[in-house]
Parts: C-alpha cells; sequence; structure tokens
C-alpha cells in the first residue's frame, strides 16, 4: 500500500471520529440532559409567572366585586336625604314634614267631615301623614328611574364610540354630562363634578348609584372599577354591556305587556268593593252608613279592609316581577 492510500485512509479515520465526537459528545457530558433541565427550568418559571398573574387578576377582581356588594349593602338603608335624592326633589326635612302634616290633616279632616267618625278620620290622618308622602316619593323614583334607563344603553354606546375614536373615558362622560337628556345629564354631572374635586370615576359612578339603585348602574359600576384595577379593552366590555342592557329592557318590557291583563284584573278586583260602596252610598245612604255608625259596622268594615288589603297584598305580590 503506497503513502497516499494511507494518507487518504488516515484522514477519513480522523474525519469520521471527529463527527462521532461532536455528536456524542452532549450525550457524554450530560449538557443535552442540562439544556433540557434548564429548558423546562425556564417553561415552568414562565407557567408560574402566567399563573400567579391570572391569580393576582382573579384577586382584584373579587376584591373589587366584595367591595362593590358591601357598598350595596350599605346603600340600602337609606336616609331620607337619600330618599329626596332618588325621588329627585330639593326637599329637606323639614320641608317633608310640613308636607306630610298637610296632607295628613287635610285627608283626616275631610274623612272627619264626611263620616262623623273620629277614629276612621284619626286613621286617615296617619295614612296621609306618614303613607301617602312615601309613596309619592317611591312613585316618583321610579318614574326617574324609568327615564333614566330609557337613556343609558345610548349613553354607553357613546362612550364606547368615543373611546373608539382615541377619546379618554372622561372626556366622553363630560360628552355625555353636556348632551343627554335629563335625569341622565345630571347625574353624569354629578360625575364630573366629583372629578374635579379628586374623586375617582369608578367612585363617583357608585354615587350614581346610590341615586339610581338599579341593577344596569352597578353593573356598569363594576365595570369601570374592575377595568381600572386589572386593566382590559373597555370598549368591547362597555359594547357587550350595553347589548346586556337593551335586551334586559326588552324581556322587562316583555313580562309587562304578558302581565298586563293580570295587573288590569287585580284592579278591578281591589277597587270593586269600594266602587260599589261609594254608589250605594249615592243611592242609599241611610242603608250603607250603619258599616261606620254603628259598633258591629265598625268591626265589620275593619274586618273586610284588613282582608281587602290582604289580598290586594298577595295580588301586587304575584303580578309584579323583578328582572
Amino acid at each position: 500500500m503506497d503513502k497516499q492510500s494511507l494518507l487518504v485512509a488516515g484522514l477519513t479515520t480522523f474525519a469520521v471520529a471527529t463527527i462521532g465526537i461532536v455528536l456524542l459528545e452532549p450525550l457524554l457530558t450530560g449538557d443535552a440532559r442540562a439544556e433540557k433541565r434548564q429548558a423546562a427550568i425556564a417553561g415552568g418559571t414562565q407557567r408560574k409567572k402566567v399563573v400567579e398573574e391570572a391569580g393576582n387578576r382573579r384577586k382584584q377582581v373579587a376584591d373589587a366585586l366584595k367591595e362593590l356588594d358591601e357598598r350595596q349593602k350599605a346603600s340600602q338603608r337609606l336616609t331620607m336625604e337619600q330618599r329626596f335624592m332618588q325621588a329627585g326633589v330639593s326637599w329637606s326635612r323639614r320641608t317633608y314634614w310640613l308636607i306630610s302634616a298637610g296632607i295628613g290633616l287635610t285627608l283626616g279632616l275631610l274623612m272627619f267631615v264626611l263620616l262623623k267618625q273620629p277614629l276612621l278620620a284619626l286613621g286617615g290622618l296617619f295614612v296621609g301623614a306618614f303613607g301617602v308622602p312615601k309613596w309619592l316619593l317611591k312613585r316618583w323614583a321610579r318614574k326617574r328611574q324609568k327615564k333614566f334607563l330609557e337613556e343609558f344603553p345610548n349613553a354607553i354606546e357613546a362612550i364606547v364610540r368615543g373611546i373608539k375614536s382615541g377619546l379618554p373615558l372622561n372626556d366622553c362622560i363630560r360628552l355625555i354630562a353636556s348632551e343627554a337628556k335629563d335625569p341622565l345629564k345630571s347625574e353624569f354631572r354629578y360625575i364630573v363634578e366629583a372629578q374635579q374635586m379628586g374623586v375617582s370615576i369608578a367612585d363617583g359612578i357608585m354615587k350614581i348609584y346610590e341615586r339610581i339603585p338599579l341593577s344596569e348602574v352597578n353593573f356598569f359600576a363594576i365595570v369601570i372599577q374592575i377595568q381600572a384595577k386589572s386593566g382590559g379593552n373597555l370598549g368591547e366590555i362597555l359594547l357587550n354591556l350595553s347589548k346586556v342592557i337593551r335586551d334586559r329592557k326588552r324581556l322587562r318590557d316583555k313580562v309587562d305587556a304578558m302581565s298586563q291583563e293580570a295587573k288590569s284584573s287585580a284592579a278591578i278586583i281591589g277597587s270593586l268593593p269600594a266602587i260599589v260602596a261609594g254608589l250605594t252610598w249615592l243611592g242609599s245612604p241611610d242603608y250603607i252608613q250603619l258599616m261606620w255608625t254603628t259598633n258591629a259596622g265598625l268591626v265589620g268594615l275593619g274586618i273586610c279592609v284588613s282582608i281587602m288589603a290582604t289580598g290586594i297584598f298577595v295580588m301586587k305580590k304575584m303580578i309584579n316581577f323583578e328582572i
């Protein structure tokens, strides 16, 4: 064998040995296993970080919901001033009691003149002084809430359009405070004024819930407060919220329409005894006056009024649906 063949064989052997060492070195020295362990540790650390971020986010959401729930429970204990705000009247306690005294005296005097019975006149005085003013405040508050709810989805969609066009949330709220209809306009103006005093937007919206105690307002406050703490796409969230509010309103209107027949029947049944008594008194007053001029008549009248009040209360609970 000549020298050239030996040289080629030696170089070939050296090349094969070099390739083998390069390929087998990680396995022999443990570098491959070390790299796998490092990748596993890095991946585990990243997954742990993601889990921790998700846990922190859930904790922030839970804390926000707990805080809002505590505020909601506290708002259920209404003061007289809060009742005035919900009804949209600028009364003071003195004005309220003067109006209550005037209604009570008027109703008591009217019943005494018509029925000539001090006990019934005293009952009319009590109802007029303590029942009628509260009923009026609740009625005005419901009407105000209904007007607010009609415009609220439009306001949320206006905020969504403003955010998508690049406006900050503060400017969107100022736009609604200047362009919307009352009572939505006045309530959002309170938010703007509260911001100028250093109150956050979420806290300002919670003040709206104290004056407009609707679930939709509570949803809006929860969304704003959670987004302020945890971040997220506010425009998309508010757009979904406006759809939910519109669906709830549509369902509420459908339920009201379906229960209107039952409400009409309940109103007719509840008012029928009073109508019959009034017609009897117009046709034969001496006959019906025995109900309040004799002791037996007063006892029977009291029993009848109690039974009718119980029936009206039960019918009201049966035909009123909370959505």
